[in-house]
């Protein structure tokens, strides 16, 4: 009999699993445990939905265990009820189960379990364990019970959850939604479409590709989704994010973007796509600048970055990746790439290109847990003729909402950006369309106050002034005094003109 799971039930129901883990290990560590226990959990379920749905067409036991009524396979003695069986040894036998699923289905699941430490008995003593266990086997997973979008909603829920209680740690594997959101609208992706992201996370920049076209009745699981992931237990969360959701066919990879990337053409080329949506680790210190310099992959066309700071180096990664027709990209990035001097260089050559197509300064705190300012760039490699040679400006800072220490954009602030930027068009205190030419006045600077004379942040309506532009800055910069340094001269041509 179905037992339909409501979302609350279910988000008390897996964060259940949290509490029995409190104390015991990191909060950073919770999602190596409970997503693989949940997604073995999800599959056992299935595997007996199926299971029964196949006797009652055919009669015959032997038939309903036949591969072709089942998604995936599930070996004797790797379901979960043989784990829930288990008096002793309970981490091994979850560990022999989950690899046993895998070895099963090397197609599709594939290390999808990641490498959580189960024989750890120090770490995970077996009274845990069956706690675990006997907690997740209180609700039966099927999708009768369950559908993909619902459990999808609430693995995210999940994730924001442990995001939540891991600090600064969870902007490795977690971005804003609602941003994201904004940056999927504005790349509008279509049925069909590539998508791709090279810091993919938990996947979430690409679920929210495929839930836009559900959101607007249009195919989405012939979406064509790759992402690439250095941590191998985020990446392994990505994998089973996507199935929870009901996207089988996403390609993610676990390895390093910028050395090694995943996705070639036949001919050992880049590969490129209609969509990229990505938010990198921003100013990152260790990347082998010197392979850069070099690369086989002529990821370098703007110049190698300083090696205190990559977020050049997966800026024009993104560049290579876009599909020289469709492509399209939305990246979070933090301000000070608009105009930290030690990036001059490849700044002048990244406006010079053309792909710049905007530019968008929001508030604060929509980097996870911090208070930095985030700015989403947009890049097109083939803009309409009415916005070649421009790139858009909008200075969005005071839309964003803050409730209960969490930064978010409401419905009414991601359409208002959304407008505007599809209009590309000056918008007075809002937005500005800028030349090339003008920016290269600017010695190719894209802070954004030098091109719209928008709000500050929290202090209501008004022209910003020198002293207002240089603590806007301040709080926006990583590298406060070279940018300080620079921002002032750009200001006081501005002030003389």
């Amino acid at each position: 009999m179905s037992t339909r799971i409501t979302q609350r039930e279910l988000e008390s129901y897996l964060w259940g699993a949290a509490i029995v883990l409190r104390g015991l290990i990191d909060a950073g560590d919770y999602k190596q445990y409970i997503f693989p226990l949940v997604f073995l959990k999800r599959l056992s379920d299935v595997y007996d939905e199926e299971r029964a749905v196949a006797l009652a067409d055919y009669g015959d036991e032997d038939l309903a265990n036949l591969p072709e009524n089942h998604r995936f396979a599930i070996p004797a003695g790797a379901h979960w009820k043989d784990v829930r069986d288990t008096p002793s040894d309970v981490g091994a036998t979850i560990l022999a189960a989950m690899r046993a699923i895998e070895a099963a289905n090397p197609d599709t699941l594939t290390g999808v379990f990641g490498d959580g430490d189960w024989g750890n008995k120090g770490l995970l003593p077996d009274r845990t364990l069956r706690e675990l266990v006997e907690h997740f086997s209180t609700k039966t997973l099927s999708v009768a019970n369950l559908p993909e979008d619902e459990l999808g909603q609430g693995y995210e829920y999940l994730i924001k959850k442990f995001a939540d209680d891991s600090g600064h740690t969870a902007q490795e594997f977690y971005t804003n939604r609602t941003l994201v959101h904004l940056m999927t609208m504005m790349l509008k992706p279509e049925p069909g479409e590539s998508v791709y992201d090279p810091t993919c996370g938990t996947g979430g920049m690409l679920i929210s590709t495929a839930a836009e076209l559900r959101r607007q009745g249009k195919e989405w699981r012939n979406l064509k989704l790759y992402g690439q992931e250095l941590n191998y237990g985020t990446s392994a969360i990505a994998r089973m994010n996507l199935f929870l959701h009901g996207l089988a066919d996403g390609d993610i990879k676990h390895g390093d973007t910028l050395t090694r990337p995943a996705f070639l053409d036949r001919a050992g080329r880049l590969r490129t796509f209609d969509v990229v949506l990505a938010n990198p680790p921003y100013s990152i210190k260790a990347w082998n600048r010197t392979a850069f310099a070099s690369d086989p992959y002529g990821r370098n066309m703007w110049g190698v970055p300083p090696q205190g700071r990559a977020d050049y180096a997966f800026f024009q990664h993104i560049a290579a990746s876009l599909d020289p027709e469709t492509g399209r990209a939305a990246i979070l990035f933090p301000h000070g790439v608009l105009f930290r001097r030690e990036e001059a260089g490849l700044r002048e050559k990244l406006v010079k290109s053309d792909l710049l197509e905007a530019v968008i300064g929001l508030g604060a705190g929509l980097f996870y847990n911090s208070p930095m300012e985030a700015v989403v760039v947009t890049l097109r490699a083939n803009k309409p003729a009415e916005r070649r040679g421009k790139v858009l400006f909008i200075n969005a800072v005071n839309e964003v909402t803050r409730e209960q220490a969490q930064s978010f954009l409401q419905v009414r602030q991601q359409g208002k950006i959304l407008v505007v930027y599809e209009a590309f068009a000056d918008h007075d205190g809002f937005a500005a369309a800028a030349t090339l030419d003008q920016i290269a006045d600017k010695q190719y600077s894209l802070a954004i106050p030098l091109y719209v004379a928008g709000q500050v942040a929290s202090s209501g309506v008004g022209r910003l002034s020198v002293g207002e532009a240089i603590r806007e800055w301040r709080l926006a910069s990583n590298d406060t005094e070279s940018a300080v340094g620079e921002t002032l001269s750009l200001i006081r041509q501005k002030v003389g003109q």
